[in-house]
């Protein structure tokens, strides 16, 4: 199995009111039901924008520096996301077609290189 980042670019997205961003979601919810379903949705996230950056890092010196803002500037920036564990591109290619088509938005596909790392499994989870 091969793990994929799904995801789509907050400035991809017109403006919607709020019952269409409720719709949106449960057309989506829908899609990652599907995904439990056959055990190909590794972790999903959305609801991501400028108004969610907290901070920004960067090393200088050998040593992290924060910095509150202002960000970077950049004409993209993440809106949301899923990774999924399919066998083939063209799985991946499946979910980010539905996707596509429950959100009304584009969607970007990338393969990582290697699996990635899980975190340990809390007691009593």
């Amino acid at each position: 199995m091969t793990e994929y980042l799904i995801t789509f670019n907050d400035e991809w997205v017109q403006e919607h009111t709020e019952e269409q961003i409720k719709d949106k979601a449960a057309a989506a919810r829908a899609v990652l039901d599907d995904m439990r379903a056959v055990d190909a949705l590794v972790f999903t996230n959305g609801g991501l924008d400028r108004s969610t950056a907290l901070f920004s890092v960067e090393a200088k010196d050998g040593e992290p520096v924060f910095t509150d803002g202002p960000y970077v500037e950049t004409k993209e920036h993440l809106g949301g996301f899923c990774v999924v564990d399919v066998a083939d591109d063209e799985a991946a290619r499946y979910w980010a077609g539905r996707l596509a088509t429950a959100l009304d938005w584009p969607q970007e596909v990338h393969r990582f290189r290697r699996p990635g790392q899980l975190r340990a499994t809390r007691q009593g989870d």
